[in-house]
């Protein structure tokens, strides 16, 4: 093997991790999170599913968890009941997939109160259309009952609700945004 080749591969293992590392997750501000999504629901989950797609094109073994929330939107406190999807998920105790954009399994238990910012995608992969969550699991917030109301926690810098918010002021702030969006009127 001569000089170049034995040098290629490395610099090419070089090349690649050089320009992984400036891939990043996007962060999202309200705005932007408003923005980008169809609606906003604050609900309680009252269901959940695995399923699992085997798709020729997307490859086999996809697996999907959906969340049944019911609650009311944010943007005009309308009744709601939506079916929200996201990629990972356990069809059994032994056959399914964790997936690190996922929400943590201790948020998206059944009974649990939520806000999910949502948005229709035509396919997650393997041909599954559903509504998903904005950002992965970026786009989901807990939220605790308190005795001034619901406060939903915020997540950090960079997370479209970084700091811990009562219920009632997101619902103002994601009302005058949606109201300020054409896309969403």
């Amino acid at each position: 093997m001569n000089r170049l080749h034995r040098l290629g591969l490395p610099a090419l293992i070089l090349a690649a991790l050089g320009s992984a590392g400036l891939a990043q997750i996007k962060s999202f501000t309200l705005e932007e999170m408003v923005r980008t999504a169809d609606n906003a629901v604050y609900g309680q989950i009252v269901h959940s599913r695995g399923f699992r797609v085997d798709s020729e094109q997307a490859g086999p073994e996809l697996f999907y968890t959906v969340l049944t929330i019911q609650g009311h939107t944010l943007a005009d406190g309308q009744p709601i009941t939506l079916d929200v999807t996201y990629r990972g998920g356990f069809v059994s105790d032994t056959e399914g997939v964790y997936n690190s954009e996922a929400p943590a399994a201790d948020d998206v238990k059944v009974g649990k109160n939520i806000v999910a910012f949502y948005r229709w995608a035509d396919d997650l992969g393997g041909g599954v259309p559903a509504n998903t969550l904005v950002a992965a699991h970026g786009g989901l917030y807990r939220t605790v009952d308190g005795p001034r109301g619901a406060a939903v926690l915020g997540r950090g810098e960079g997370y479209a609700v970084g700091a811990n918010v009562r219920l009632a002021q997101l619902e103002t702030s994601v009302r005058t945004l949606t109201a300020n969006n054409p896309k969403q009127r």
